[in-house]
C-alpha cells in the first residue's frame, strides 16, 4: 500500500498519474491543482474533452482515475500549493505520503515542494518538458541527497550536459519563463511524462539508476542538442550551501 502526493493535474501531470495509478501497489493519491481546464488545454491534455472546459482539472482527474481504478482512494485539493492558509493540511498530507510527484511549471512551487519533502524526509520526483518539446528532464530526489536548488545549480554550471536555459515544464502557455510560451506537443509531453512515471515507480522497487537527472533530447536543435533522442545521465551533488 503506497500513498502518492502529487501536485499538478495538467497535460503532463495527468499522464504521470494515469501511469502510476495502474500500479496496484498505489492505493491512495492526494492530488493538488487549482487550475481550470481551458480551451488551450484540449489539444495537449489526456482528457481532450471540449465539453468539460471551465471545470477544475483536479476534479476531472478524480473521475478519470476512478473510471480506471474504482478502488483507488483519491483526495483532491483544489488549492495553490504555496497558499499559507493551507500549509498545515498540506504538511500533514506530505507527512502521510510515501512518495511525492511534482508536475508543475511554477518555479516557486517546485522549491516549496522540495522544502516540504526534505522536511518530511520523503523521496520525490520531478518532470520538465523543454520549450517547444525539444527535450525534457526527469529528476529524482532522496532524503539527505541533492535538493532541487542543488540540481538546478549543477545543470546551469554544466552547460555541456544540459541546455543553457531550460523551460520550466509541461508546456503551459503564459508560464514564468519566456521559453515556455512555445508549447510542446502532446507526444513530447507524454514521452517525458512516461519517463517521469517510470522513475517514480523505480522508487517503489528501490532501484537506484545511478543518477539524479535524466535529460533526453527529442529534436535536433542547433546550439542546444546535436542529436535527437540522445539521453544524458547527470549525477548532481549536494551544494555546500544547502
Amino acid at each position: 500500500m503506497v500513498r502518492i502526493f502529487q501536485v499538478g493535474a495538467g497535460s503532463g501531470g495527468i499522464h504521470v498519474l494515469d501511469s502510476l495509478a495502474r500500479d496496484e501497489r498505489i492505493t491512495h493519491v492526494t492530488l493538488i491543482d487549482h487550475d481550470w481546464y481551458l480551451p488551450h488545454n484540449v489539444t495537449r491534455h489526456l482528457f481532450s474533452a471540449p465539453a468539460k472546459i471551465d471545470q477544475l482539472k483536479v476534479h476531472m482527474a478524480v473521475d478519470w482515475l476512478h473510471e480506471r481504478r474504482p478502488d483507488l482512494i483519491v483526495e483532491p485539493l483544489p488549492v495553490n500549493l504555496c497558499d499559507t492558509e493551507h500549509q498545515r493540511k498540506i504538511e500533514q498530507f506530505v507527512a502521510d505520503s510515501d512518495i511525492g510527484v511534482c508536475a508543475v511549471d511554477n518555479e516557486s512551487a517546485k522549491y516549496h515542494f522540495d522544502a516540504l519533502f526534505r522536511h518530511a524526509g520523503k523521496p520525490w520526483t520531478l518532470g520538465e518538458v523543454l520549450s517547444g518539446g525539444i527535450g525534457g528532464l526527469v529528476h529524482r530526489f532522496l532524503p539527505g541527497g541533492p535538493c532541487y536548488g542543488c540540481v538546478s545549480s549543477h545543470l546551469q554550471r554544466n552547460t555541456s550536459e544540459a541546455p543553457p536555459q531550460k523551460a520550466p515544464d509541461y508546456s503551459a502557455p503564459g508560464a514564468a519563463l519566456e521559453e515556455a510560451r512555445i508549447p510542446a506537443s502532446k507526444a513530447a509531453i507524454a514521452t517525458v511524462a512516461g519517463l517521469h512515471a517510470l522513475m517514480t515507480l523505480d522508487l517503489l522497487d528501490h532501484v537506484d539508476p545511478g543518477f539524479t537527472t535524466m535529460l533526453l533530447s527529442l529534436k535536433r536543435t542547433p546550439g542546444v542538442f546535436d542529436d535527437p533522442y540522445r539521453p544524458f545521465r547527470i549525477k548532481g551533488g549536494r551544494s555546500p550551501q544547502k
